[in-house]
């Protein structure tokens, strides 16, 4: 048994290597080797009898699958659940809190998102849609969205469970009360904002040091209030966020960092799930995230482009036109690819955004993009609950983000091919439709192709050569390098 983890990319290699684990419950970000196993070509994970009982770390024996995130220690938390016994959609909701935590600069529990699930049970690809919209009457000084990333993942984790959803929830309040240890993402984010962020009283007792200046790569980053709330979510459940005791506090303090929401903007925010907007690639379905999750549309302009033989420039292009021209006129988002805008819109600021993609040993997959609709949201840590709330979309200046997300999988064969996910702002939807263009239709290498974004774009990818379930040994997982996110991967 061997693992790798590299800020690049991760493939099967030979040499023994540790593998980061933690009991479910309980956080430790220790390594733990796992004992050796007989796993040839063929996936499906052998399940120790005698080892780890499931629902540790250690349980899954032979290929585990994958994970790749924006933030290091989200990937870690996503491995261990894989390690653990927990599917593709469990890793990603582990990861998703996790990040809420460790990223709370791009996600959190007041930001939004939107997820690809590929279920290979069912065979088919489907979209969870839960964006942090702006409610009915945008209040305050800084007026915020609802927060949908707890009710998000909650669906996200009913397509294709396996672990509890509580079990999930722990590795975050850990990293929350316990503290984490600063990681270059955030650190670069605060470096960026840390004048006007540092006006706000809770982020200063957050995100600023023992000298007032924010906390740098490596440094402990603690949100006791954070994981207190977190606690509550777990034990009473995500509902208790919007129609209960944790609903009713939020209505009482949010007023106060100028968010104004109430009760009666909570309670029916739900997310919805949607069809992929999708094309035939090949022998392959490939799956973009549908509207309003308008990065999915976007990338799949671009790709589209690529295929047809357009330059990277023009591809990108092509994807903001299209997004813009369905931001301005609506529509139904086939004919706008069909007859897509030559030319670009002049596209607006669009705000910063996150992603990770996840891929469990039988071959179902899920990419997902979150955003706080502005980096660090309204730049306002909620009271006594600790997050921070995203910004209102067309409110002012402010901007929905291009969530970019896609998963391509093959419905003869029952199997995945690959999964994207995509940051970078208005680069996020080259971002999405270039390295999957590369590495589906010509062939390149995953690392290569999430590396040739172009900036400020970057990208996060799982992709199997031969399918899976197939071959692990033409898995291969990568993020981008400029970036400082992670990939990481259990192989035989």
């Amino acid at each position: 048994m061997k693992s790798s983890a590299r800020n690049r990319s991760s493939r099967p290699s030979t040499g023994p290597a540790g593998i980061p684990a933690f009991r479910s419950g309980l956080l430790g970000l220790g390594l733990l080797a796992l004992s050796g196993c007989g796993l040839g070509e063929t996936v499906g994970g052998l399940v120790g009898t005698a080892g780890p009982a499931e629902g540790e770390a250690g349980h899954v024996r032979g290929f585990l699958g994958a994970a790749v995130a924006d933030e290091p220690r989200a990937a870690l938390v996503a491995r261990d659940v894989l390690s653990a016994g927990g599917t593709a959609a469990d890793a990603a909701v582990a990861a998703g809190f996790a990040m809420a935590v460790t990223l709370p600069s791009r996600s959190g529990l007041g930001a939004g998102g939107a997820c690809l699930v590929y279920d290979r049970g069912r065979n088919q690809t489907e979209a969870v849609l839960f964006p942090a919209v702006r409610p009915a009457q945008a209040r305050g000084d800084r007026p915020a969205a609802v927060p949908m990333l707890a009710r998000g993942l909650f669906a996200l984790h009913t397509r294709n469970p396996r672990r509890p959803f509580e079990e999930l929830m722990a590795p975050a309040e850990q990293l929350a009360r316990f503290g984490a240890t600063t990681s270059r993402a955030l650190a670069q984010d605060l470096a960026a904002v840390a004048g006007p962020l540092s006006a706000d009283p809770g982020a200063r007792a957050i995100f600023a040091g023992p000298g007032g200046q924010p906390l740098r790569e490596g440094e402990r980053l603690v949100q006791p209030d954070l994981g207190s709330t977190l606690a509550a979510l777990r034990t009473a459940g995500v509902g208790d966020l919007y129609q209960g005791a944790l609903a009713r506090r939020l209505e009482q303090v949010s007023p106060r960092i100028g968010g104004g929401l109430t009760l009666e903007d909570t309670r029916p925010a739900i997310p919805t799930m949607g069809v992929p907007l999708q094309m035939t690639v090949g022998n392959d379905v490939l799956s973009f995230l549908p509207v309003p999750a308008d990065g999915g549309l976007a990338g799949a302009a671009a790709f589209r482009a690529l295929q047809g033989g357009a330059g990277v420039d023009a591809a990108a292009q092509q994807g903001l036109a299209t997004a813009m021209a369905w931001r301005q006129r609506g529509g139904d988002p086939a004919a706008l690819l069909a007859g897509a805008p030559g030319a670009a819109f002049g596209a607006p600021q669009l705000p910063a955004s996150s992603s990770l993609v996840t891929l469990d040993r039988e071959g179902n997959a899920v990419s997902c993009a979150f955003s706080l609709n502005n980096l660090f949201g309204t730049g306002r840590v909620l009271p006594q609950m600790g997050f921070l709330l995203a910004a209102a979309p067309d409110v002012g200046r402010v901007e929905p983000p291009l969530l970019a997300a896609a998963l391509a999988h093959n419905t003869s064969l029952r199997a995945f091919r690959y999964a994207g996910a995509a940051s970078g702002q208005a680069a996020a939807p080259i971002a999405l439709a270039l390295p999957a263009a590369r590495h589906l239709l010509n062939g390149t290498p995953l690392a290569d192709a999430v590396a040739s974004v172009p900036e400020p774009g970057r990208a996060n990818a799982i992709a199997c050569g031969r399918y899976l379930p197939g071959s692990a040994a033409q898995c291969a997982a990568a993020t981008d390098p400029r970036g400082a996110g992670l990939a990481v991967m259990g192989t035989p």
